[in-house]
């Protein structure tokens, strides 16, 4: 595994939030930022002309209020909502033709999710626009039967797909990942033509550590377990301080 290499002014940069960004919260609500992360993005956002994105499984609304008054570029929601340009319109790069199935599908998903979480107060669970997730940090030992519910729940429906996270269980739509997200981002300015870099933590940012690696970029993983990154940064404090000394060297090359 390598060590993190300098940040040069020609790449795009990828960002996950929770567990990269931020620290892991007991909820995902009680996320408390580092007092310069968004200035520490508005300037490096600002260095990159823009090639800054937060590839996330949260919902695009979520990360604007964590990180007012940015409104970064994005990919939410594991891939299935993007936002190219800085304060641009979010679109869905896969639109279902069948959406009203999928709204139905999610339906039966989240019925399945409280019911569980009505009888185990250390539950979660999230809805959000084109999924649901069964959070179980405040209950970790029902994590497998989490799994099996929302398993359960999803299994005669082929337009979702169970997605595993950090003491998460989540139906997303079949064939969204952050890989896939990349990939399209990269397609577009202020992200064509640079070199992806990817930093992120959970099983959930394999897929764009795979796709990046493909695509002649650096993938970082943050913290411990097995990865396909060729990179890694023991935690989020780390991750942090790398993105810090970014903005320092590029202050000091235009000074």
């Amino acid at each position: 595994m390598q060590p993190l290499p300098p940040l040069g002014d020609t790449v795009a940069l990828f960002l996950d939030f929770d567990g990269t960004l931020a620290d892991i919260a007991p909820r995902p609500d009680a996320v408390r930022l580092a007092p310069d992360l968004v200035s520490v993005l508005d300037a490096l956002h600002a260095r990159l002309d823009g090639a800054l994105a937060v590839v996330s499984g949260r919902p695009i609304a979520e990360l604007d209020a964590f990180l007012a008054p940015l409104r970064l570029p994005a990919a939410a929601e594991h891939g299935a909502l993007l936002r190219a340009t800085a304060g641009g319109p979010a679109i869905r790069p896969a639109e279902d033709e069948a959406d009203g199935s999928l709204a139905a599908a999610l339906a039966t998903v989240e019925r399945a999710a409280r019911a569980l979480a009505d009888r185990h107060p250390g539950l979660l669970v999230e809805r959000k626009t084109t999924s649901v997730a069964l959070h179980y940090r405040g209950a970790p030992a029902l994590g497998e039967q989490c799994a099996e519910t929302m398993r359960s729940a999803l299994r005669d429906s082929p337009l979702l797909e169970l997605l595993p996270g950090k003491c998460v269980v989540e139906a997303r739509p079949s064939g969204v990942c952050k890989g896939s997200a990349i990939e399209a981002l990269m397609r577009h300015a202020p992200f064509a033509g640079r070199t992806p870099v990817f930093a992120g933590d959970d099983v959930t940012d394999e897929a764009g550590f795979a796709r990046v690696r493909a695509l002649g970029g650096v993938a970082i993983k943050v913290g411990p377990g097995e990865t396909v990154a060729g990179h890694r940064c023991e935690s989020p404090a780390a991750l942090r301080a790398w993105l810090r000394q970014a903005v320092d060297a590029g202050e000091r090359r235009r000074a």
